[in-house]
């Protein structure tokens, strides 16, 4: 009797890391720009730009010219706003599950409930290179190892989600990268886990991934020091002043840098957009106090505020509101942007 697997009906392969690249390359230019934005990251990250860190955008992309629309935006805030702060986009392709739901841009780049990975590469790889060319440095967050081979060469920050943080395949992956990683507090929102993530990736590591031709092989990565703490809440917020002593405090013990990103969401305003603004605010009475730990925050914003839930026909989803978590707006964003600028450039950082 033959043991055959009866819990997949196909095997398909499709298009490489090397080959994506060579059919929608970067110039020297754009290579030039994304080394910079990840110089400019690791930088703040260990004090050396006093600018305050910003990672803002859709909780996930799900549609291209409403993910270019709000770049464009973003982008010209950037610059508005550059002397003290540094904006990244979240641009987010894949989104992880507790319970099932639309898996993300990536797996169904049609919206219509049919999963097509190989479009969903071509058209995450051709928005990142917009992006890139308008000088918008990019953001993601690392849900399917796989898929960070055929990115890592346009990603200047990625983060490390609070489901994964104690996955020894991410930590790999995030040893093996380039760019500056944020490492999530666990769901129960314990820190030690992440700081635990951020030594381990900070070491060589031989591990088992894929080569540019799509082979699997063992690669020996050197490590990445370019690592920081995200606390996103847990069983309850962790954004208050205590929960910012204790990390500093957890940080010291494992003698690593203390570089706090906050984020506004998830735990810290139980998914309620509308207490991310509050959770932001609060945040300023902090910097006096704390000044170079917390080094950023990560705001969950679109273009109008809320969140819908994907449905079919396509023609029903609305245009720039998010399929996954609720965001705030994107006249929220800019009004809590400036603030935050006004106050910087009044405390001088």
């Amino acid at each position: 009797m033959q043991n055959k697997n009866i819990n997949f009906h196909e095997t398909k392969l499709f298009i490489t890391p090397k080959k994506l690249k060579e059919k929608y390359p970067i110039n020297a230019k754009e290579k030039k720009f994304i080394l910079k934005s990840r110089k400019i990251i690791s930088d703040i990250i260990y004090n050396k730009d006093p600018r305050f860190l910003i990672v803002c955008g859709p909780c996930s992309i799900h549609d291209i010219h409403t993910s270019i629309d709000y770049a464009i935006r973003l982008k010209e805030l950037s610059i508005k706003f550059i002397n003290h702060l540094y904006i990244i986009m979240r641009v987010y392709y894949e989104k992880p599950r507790t319970s099932l739901g639309w898996k993300g841009f990536i797996y169904d780049p049609n919206l219509n409930g049919k999963s097509n990975i190989t479009l969903g590469l071509i058209k995450v790889r051709n928005l990142y290179i917009q992006l890139t060319k308008i000088k918008q440095p990019i953001a993601t967050e690392i849900l399917n190892p796989l898929f960070a081979y055929y990115f890592n060469d346009l990603i200047s920050w990625s983060a490390i989600g609070a489901r994964t943080v104690s996955s020894q395949i991410h930590r790999e992956i995030a040893s093996y990268l380039m760019n500056p990683i944020g490492f999530k507090n666990s769901l129960d929102g314990s820190i030690k886990n992440a700081c635990h993530a951020i030594l381990t990736a900070s070491e060589a590591h031989n591990f088992v991934g894929i080569n540019q031709d799509g082979n699997i092989c063992i690669i020996n990565s050197s490590g990445n020091i370019n690592s920081h703490i995200i606390l996103r809440g847990g069983n309850f917020p962790n954004y208050f002043q205590h929960n910012i002593y204790d990390c500093k405090k957890q940080m010291q013990n494992f003698s690593l840098p203390e570089a706090i990103m906050i984020d506004c969401n998830h735990g810290n305003s139980e998914k309620n957009e509308k207490k991310q603004i509050q959770v932001a605010e609060s945040i300023l009475r902090y910097l006096s106090i704390h000044n170079r730990s917390i080094i950023g925050l990560m705001l969950e914003s679109h273009i109008n505020s809320g969140n819908q839930i994907w449905k079919l026909p396509k023609n029903k989803i609305k245009y720039g509101i998010s399929l996954t978590d609720p965001c705030i707006s994107w006249d929220d964003t800019c009004y809590f942007l400036k603030n935050l600028y006004n106050f910087l450039k009044i405390h001088n950082r």
